[in-house]
């Protein structure tokens, strides 16, 4: 019974002790879209365990989610009690996750070209990771570059 406990206890510290890259993913995502199965492949290099969803009603998927026109990109993740939508990068979103702020979620709107999955040689737009509420109000996150 004590080694039984003593496992079970140290089971527990192990869990607690996993980093936040360790979370599960589920991203929501159109089966056509090459950009976003770029992203899913950048989060599992990250150590992201990810589920993909393929759905042909995104948009349904991102009004359930609380998204603003403003915020929306090509895909929708889910992670925690998070909402992550767009190209955002898994640093950010294992920030997010040890920070743990008050927050709805993280968001990159639109599709700047240099952010994971969006690579185009060495092209780099400037693009923002926004932390958003839940009435879609934002603030910069992180800057890139």
């Amino acid at each position: 019974m004590t080694h039984t406990l003593k496992a079970l206890s140290l089971g527990i510290g192990l869990m607690t002790a996993l980093p936040a890259a360790a979370s599960g993913i589920t991203v929501h995502k159109s089966p056509t879209c090459g950009c976003c199965t770029e992203w899913v492949e950048h989060l599992r290099e990250n150590g992201f365990e990810v589920t993909v969803n393929d759905t042909r009603n995104l948009n349904a998927v991102k009004i359930e989610a609380g998204l603003t026109r403003a915020l929306a990109s090509c895909h929708t993740a889910f992670v925690g009690d998070y909402v992550i939508e767009g190209h955002v990068p898994a640093a950010d979103i294992r920030r997010l996750l040890d920070e743990a702020p008050e927050a709805h979620g993280l968001a990159v709107p639109g599709m700047p070209i240099g952010s994971p999955g969006m690579e185009v040689g060495d092209r780099q737009d400037a693009y923002a990771v926004l932390l958003f509420n839940e009435s879609g109000q934002s603030r910069v996150f992180t800057q890139y570059p």
